[in-house]
């Protein structure tokens, strides 16, 4: 089993990245998108996105973490990918799945599967470009509008050259929306020779053994459902229970310290940890049940002092039934 830990715009940021990591479980990560469209980005750039980079391309933990790459323009990404391997990029991801209505107007992310050969063409010239053992993956989805090129698509990762491919089991025009359409994971499987992981959809161990048994195999990339159970990687390895509120607030926590090691403001911090915890409330409650009343109690704090005691402690929460014994 490969656990992949999934690169999200705005989510799955250096410190969530590195948090967990640290938690164990996953064999390697992808950094959010840096988009490309002409000339080699300077080194701060890719130092911002992917600050791993400068510690041997792995997170603390020791985790790998590929840089991703999003362009329409087959030379100046593999320019740019070539330059990221010299900073010290482990492998290389290239992202034709991003479903923003702005990247797509600009002819990249997702809107490129509309057009398989230049995907092919684009991975070609990114695997010339980067030494011959720097892996270069990509991430796609099963097309545009609709699922009929789905394979095209498929073959053309493997026709570019890529190590592997990451599918992200909908479409764009599906969006986010469930459900995801494990089943044709595994007919690329089927179709292709190289390693398939299968994306979306996976937020706890009974998603993650209906993702193997529709999709054909135990690989898997998991996004928003790593972030809402921090847990799940750990659990998918140990097959084991969730885990008590106190490590989930201790991990709330040792992400705020991260971002303020990182000069994020106070305010900014207590937004990153409301955005983390609406996530959490909205998936994961029966795990957390009180999860939602917590999220209520916070949403209009702006204090973080505040906002940690409540995630460390909720059981001290007036007037809200978090069902959690009060101390005492």
């Amino acid at each position: 089993m490969q656990l992949l830990l999934a690169p999200m715009e705005g989510l799955m940021d250096p410190a969530m990245r590195g948090l967990l990591t640290a938690l164990g479980g996953y064999d390697r990560a992808v950094s959010e998108f840096v988009r490309v469209s002409q000339g080699v980005l300077p080194a701060h750039v890719w130092h911002r996105y992917c600050p791993e980079l400068l510690t041997g391309g792995t997170t603390a933990a020791g985790t790998p973490v590929y840089v991703q790459i999003m362009g329409p323009e087959p030379e100046v990404t593999a320019d740019n990918a070539a330059y990221a391997v010299s900073l010290g990029a482990p492998g290389i991801d290239l992202n034709f799945g991003c479903p923003s209505k702005t990247v797509n107007r600009r002819c990249a992310g997702a809107s490129l599967l509309k057009t398989p050969d230049l995907i092919a063409d684009i991975i070609a010239a990114t695997r010339r470009a980067v030494p011959a053992g720097i892996p270069v993956t990509a991430k796609v989805r099963l097309g545009y509008e609709d699922k009929e090129h789905f394979l095209d698509i498929a073959r053309a990762v493997e026709d570019g050259g890529a190590t592997s491919v990451a599918v992200h089991a909908r479409t764009r025009a599906e969006g986010y929306r469930p459900p995801a359409h494990w089943h044709y994971v595994a007919e690329i499987r089927a179709a292709l020779h190289i390693p398939v992981i299968a994306n979306g959809e996976i937020w706890t161990p009974e998603d993650y053994a209906a993702c193997r048994a529709a999709s054909g195999g135990p690989d898997v990339m998991l996004g928003r459902g790593a972030i809402a159970r921090p847990d799940l990687a750990r659990r998918l390895r140990d097959h084991g229970t969730a885990w008590p509120w106190e490590r989930i607030a201790a991990c709330f926590l040792r992400y705020d310290d991260a971002l303020a090691a990182d000069d994020c403001t106070p305010t900014m911090r207590a937004g990153r940890l409301k955005q983390w915890l609406a996530l959490v409330k909205q998936h994961a409650a029966t795990d957390w049940p009180f999860t939602p009343a917590l999220f209520e109690h916070l949403k209009g704090l702006t204090d973080i002092t505040a906002v940690r005691a409540a995630l460390s402690d909720p059981s001290g929460l007036s007037g809200v039934d978090t069902g959690v014994p009060t101390r005492g």
